[in-house]
């Protein structure tokens, strides 16, 4: 069951991986390298990218050192449900997607999130997880969001609404940026509360 869901996970991350760069550049209004770019500047594409290339390495080589850690694996969980949680709660709303992209959508904000925080749930071991390893896990939003603040500077482009510093100002983007990290650094607590308790009911079975 393990190996079948993340087997699962690679191929259902591969396909709208695939399927949303398609339809950004036949949608594109923009020439195709920056459209390629602009596909690469989401931090849902950047995230998928990183769960499905972590399914893909557990299925061929489940003793990846790197991958197989529980911090590394938790860290992925976190940015994988904040993929979710943001779409879901703050960005559903603002357009209506039809056919291959609802389909895409989906995957890529709710089935590959939830498929992935079943797979750490059940199956990864939590006792090696401590509250300090949290700040380390901040490192990828952070640079994340200094990357793409920097190339909107240069490009004009602006991936989401809440960090459009054209629409915002900087003043608004950086206070949404502060709460968004906020937002990982309580749902990483969450996390790792979550895991110790976990732990402490799996070594009294």
């Amino acid at each position: 069951m393990k190996k079948v869901t993340l087997l699962v996970i690679a191929l259902l991350g591969w396909f709208a991986l695939t399927a949303q760069l398609y339809l950004i550049i036949i949608n594109r209004t923009a020439g195709v390298y920056e459209t390629i770019i602009r596909y690469f500047s989401f931090y849902t594409i950047l995230t998928n990218i990183l769960v499905t290339i972590c399914a893909t390495a557990l299925i061929v080589n489940p003793r990846t050192r790197f991958l197989t850690k529980t911090t590394t694996l938790t860290a992925i969980m976190v940015y994988i449900t904040i993929v979710g949680l943001v779409y879901n709660i703050i960005l559903r709303q603002l357009w209506n997607p039809t056919g291959l992209q609802k389909t895409v959508d989906e995957l890529l904000h709710t089935v590959i999130p939830v498929l992935f925080i079943f797979y750490w749930f059940v199956w990864v071991s939590f006792q090696k997880l401590e509250w300090n390893n949290i700040f380390s896990w901040l490192i990828y939003p952070f640079i994340y969001i200094i990357i793409i603040l920097a190339r909107g500077a240069i490009s004009g482009y602006y991936p989401y609404p809440f960090i459009d510093v054209i629409k915002l100002g900087y003043g608004n983007v950086l206070l949404n940026s502060c709460v968004l990290l906020i937002v990982f650094l309580l749902f990483s607590l969450f996390a790792v509360f979550i895991a110790k308790k976990r732990h402490r009911a799996q070594r009294h079975l």
